[in-house]
């Protein structure tokens, strides 16, 4: 029988963090600075990458606590690789494989997401890679219209195609003769993290579930961090989205918003500020090929409504008695979703607490990513 978790705290109790500041700019949209900020209030504002801040006092990144995001390890080895939704669109991923491989014996596989308004190459090949040292077959995707992935136009949001993506990934690693088609498990990252639940919801072949400083993109759009958007505000936005919507019928090209700042400045809030250091500099800076910078981590205006119908923690319980495992910070300014989604998870079920870490801390900083934590997690369920 299945031993079931209990929630834990590794090291400190949980601190609420200060409601992040609504001071904001929107990249070149063709809207108004402020009519926007209007609409939206926290909403935008509170995704993180996907953060309408602004920035200016520039700062030395900081590049200590193992910050590793282009890890590559000499004990496995990368493949590139597509394979087909059930939309028959390709999505593309890196296959990790550990050196040495019985491809003649079948082992357990690891599907990886990453942040929301990222790409494979931040954060997901990490966590391939190492979970790939530990034995695991692993392979990052980049979520459709981001990527490598098909989809048009760019950075559309979908959550139904992007949930889509995952099972797509099982049933390219579970097709595989040396995977082990009934132990896949996945790992999903920031908005990823209630990518892999909507998906593992309908989905049994996902065996077993992990985020890591997960973001519920719905609840984000619809209320924003702690709660702190009106409905009055939600509606404004949605309003302006059905514009952008009805402008590009008529023929306008495609509007982005949020997304990382490209410069700080003196008034950066210190969550873009967070962001700003893995998504702008060298520590994680990664620009697909025909993508232009400007627009990296922004989604389309006229699309991202779609997350006002995302509720990916509705019915999490059925997903029992298959395990899951929330990772969070204990620090991080978007702790109140891992939280969420344990309070309402049956178990078997684990809630572990990064002491001293931030949201984005947990996209790279291996010196604090418990990865150990990881391994005995798939060690125990992918079985």
């Amino acid at each position: 029988m299945r031993k079931n978790f209990h929630r834990i705290t590794t090291q400190g109790d949980m601190q609420m963090t200060n409601q992040v500041q609504n001071d904001a700019q929107t990249p070149k949209t063709g809207i108004d600075r402020r009519h926007l900020l209007k609409m939206t209030g926290a909403s935008v504002a509170a995704l993180g990458a996907m953060s309408l801040f602004d920035t200016t006092m520039t700062k030395a990144q900081d590049m200590s606590n193992g910050a590793a995001n282009f890890y590559t390890s000499d004990k496995v080895t990368r493949h590139k690789v597509t394979f087909k939704t059930q939309y028959q669109t390709f999505v593309a991923g890196n296959l990790h494989l550990p050196n040495g491989l019985d491809r003649t014996k079948k082992i357990p596989a690891i599907v990886v997401g990453h942040p929301m308004g990222a790409v494979k190459e931040q954060s997901a090949n990490l966590y391939a890679t190492k979970m790939a040292e530990q034995g695991f077959v692993a392979m990052s995707i980049d979520l459709p219209f981001w990527g490598d992935s098909e989809g048009q136009p760019r950075n559309l949001v979908s959550p139904e195609a992007y949930a889509e993506a995952f099972s797509a990934g099982v049933d390219f690693l579970g097709s595989s003769s040396f995977v082990d088609r009934h132990n896949i498990g996945v790992i999903g990252i920031c908005g990823s993290g209630s990518f892999v639940i909507s998906a593992a919801k309908i989905d049994p072949r996902i065996k077993a579930i992990a985020t890591v400083s997960m973001y519920d993109m719905g609840a984000a759009f619809r209320d924003a961090l702690n709660k702190s958007q009106t409905v009055e505000q939600r509606k404004q936005f949605i309003a302006a989205a059905a514009e952008q919507r009805w402008a590009e019928a008529d023929g306008a090209g495609v509007n982005y918003i949020g997304g990382t700042t490209l410069e700080l400045t003196a008034d950066t809030d210190p969550v873009q500020r967070e962001f700003y250091d893995f998504y702008r500099t060298s520590r994680g800076e990664f620009t697909p090929a025909g993508v232009a910078r400007e627009t990296t981590t922004k989604p389309t205006l006229s699309s991202s409504v779609k997350f006002m119908n995302f509720y990916p923690f509705n019915d999490i319980e059925t997903i029992s008695p298959r395990p899951m495992l929330f990772i969070s910070g204990d620090q991080a300014h978007s702790k109140e979703f891992s939280q969420d989604a344990y309070n309402r998870a049956s178990e078997p079920k684990e809630l572990v607490w990064v002491k001293d870490a931030g949201h984005v801390d947990l996209y790279d900083r291996v010196d604090l990513i418990p990865f150990d934590k990881l391994k005995g997690f798939f060690d125990q369920h992918l079985v």
